[in-house]
């Protein structure tokens, strides 16, 4: 299935979830706010199942001082 992720077209397995997807930009899902289709995600849906032809925001948190 394709998604656009950050403005970026994307193949992925059917069935990806957010969690997956994470892993595989080696992210942290308690150092990111993720998107979907233009609503936030709670963390706890993270392991849902992508719909295709989803468009995906992924944010990272930065820290400093």
């Amino acid at each position: 299935m394709t998604i656009t992720v950050n403005g970026q077209p994307r193949d992925l397995p059917d069935g990806t979830s957010v969690s997956s997807l994470l892993a595989e930009m080696k992210l942290t899902p308690d150092r990111v706010a993720v998107e979907l289709n233009r609503r936030l995600l709670k963390t706890e849906r993270y392991d849902q199942p992508l719909p295709a032809n989803a468009q995906v925001e992924i944010v990272t948190f930065v820290g400093g001082g």
